[in-house]
């Protein structure tokens, strides 16, 4: 028989393994580096109409904390690198032999793309030596600084951007190759270096079987998400690169080490295997006996909660999409959307933009989810969590324009 989870005590595991609950870490060092450690990654996103998504992400479960600190542990002390994990993201650098499968492995299986990028690399020999001599001789070095000038290349042909940009694509396969990090940045510009250069003596550089990181990842993916099925587990942490993982699911089901569950809404179960992993069996019991406490915060759209849509309307009812892409008439929220998380519920969103020469926070609506509670400590609450987020990012003034919903009225609006 399954262990049976009611859906509310599942979206509670859910939250504190995403350390979403009252339980804060602290806005140290060590507090974010605990958070992106847990996380397994954190995506990187270059819109900040905001603030940047990491930052969000990371001031959503330790509150206001400063922002050299997350540069330092990524730039200086190198306990974070960025890599492609869920997306582009910032990981631990504990993690480095994980994450080190891709990058053997990078572009070396048998898909059309694969031969077409190792034949395009090959040919283009020539600009990844003038490349890596370049790093080696001044790096970190920024594209700008990279030229394939006198050069004989063959054009990269893709429908994206990347077509016929050969430095900045031969850079990318630099980089998921291990080869090269980003060492630095310039606001959103990278400054690349060799890797050897980049990494701390101290990082890990075990060679791990493809089955041995295939488990260590799953096993990262489950306690980070709390519980999931085998296709979440499949979106999250190292996207799309667990192969045979439901052979690997099994082989960890039968060594203790994960528990298939039955997520319950009421009197049905929900669809699919959901696993938890062993060591959060006493969590769920605390939870089930009343041991929780939520808060109010504002999220990311690119939280690592809310990323798998499918996910989040499973467990939390809540229908999200991305509008940054959609032309404005068409929106029904608006450009940059922060989902409120009140509790353990996601009861509303925040369009919002953040003036930051004259230190500015306008609120263009606030909406409340269909439910959501109506009550002034809701209400007190949800204007705590803007107030919150606005000193987080250093607004003199928060300006609330009139779309709101009535029983969250904030006084004062403008």
């Amino acid at each position: 028989m399954l262990f049976p989870i009611a859906l509310a005590a599942a979206r509670r595991l859910v939250l504190t393994r995403q350390h979403l609950d009252a339980a804060r870490l602290p806005a140290t060092p060590d507090g974010i580096l605990q958070v992106v450690r847990d996380l397994g990654c954190i995506q990187l996103d270059p819109i900040s109409a905001v603030e940047r998504s990491h930052r969000l992400v990371v001031f959503s479960r330790v509150g206001t904390y400063d922002r050299a600190h997350l540069d330092a542990l990524v730039f200086e002390d190198h306990q974070l690198f960025e890599y492609w994990a869920h997306m582009a993201s910032i990981v631990p650098t504990e993690d480095y032999p994980i994450h080190h499968l891709m990058m053997r492995g990078y572009a070396q299986g048998d898909s059309d793309w694969a031969r077409r990028t190792r034949d395009w690399a090959a040919q283009n020999r020539a600009l990844k030596n003038y490349i890596l001599r370049e790093i080696r001789r001044a790096g970190p070095l920024p594209s700008r600084a990279l030229t394939e000038h006198g050069i004989d290349a063959l054009h990269w042909v893709s429908s994206g951007w990347t077509s016929g940009r050969n430095v900045s694509r031969m850079l990318d396969y630099l980089w998921l190759s291990g080869a090269i990090m980003v060492a630095r940045r310039d606001g959103l510009q990278k400054l690349w270096d060799l890797s050897e250069r980049v990494l701390p003596a101290w990082t890990p550089r075990e060679k791990l079987s493809k089955r041995e990181v295939v488990a260590r990842a799953a096993q990262k993916a489950i306690r980070a998400l709390g519980v999931a099925t085998l296709q979440q587990i499949q979106q999250h942490y190292t996207r799309g690169r667990y192969p045979d993982l439901a052979r690997t699911l099994a082989d960890l089901e039968r060594a203790g080490r994960i528990a298939r569950v039955e997520v319950r809404d009421a009197d049905r179960a929900l669809k699919g295997e959901w696993y938890i992993h062993a060591d959060d069996v006493p969590l769920v019991e605390g939870i089930a006996r009343g041991e929780w406490q939520g808060r109010t915060v504002l999220l990311s759209p690119f939280d690592n909660l809310i990323c798998d849509r499918k996910r989040t309307q499973t467990l939390f009812g809540f229908d999200f999409a991305m509008e940054i892409y959609t032309p404005p008439p068409k929106r029904k929220f608006g450009y940059y959307v922060l989902p409120i998380l009140h509790g353990d519920r996601l009861i509303g969103r925040v369009d919002s933009a953040m003036n930051r020469e004259e230190k500015r926070w306008t609120i263009h609506a606030v909406y409340a989810e269909p439910g959501a509670p109506k009550d002034a400590s809701t209400a007190r609450a949800v204007r705590g969590a803007i107030e919150e987020l606005g000193e987080f990012l250093g607004a003199g003034k928060i300006v609330y324009k009139k779309r709101m919903p009535r029983t969250w009225r904030v006084t004062g609006a403008e």
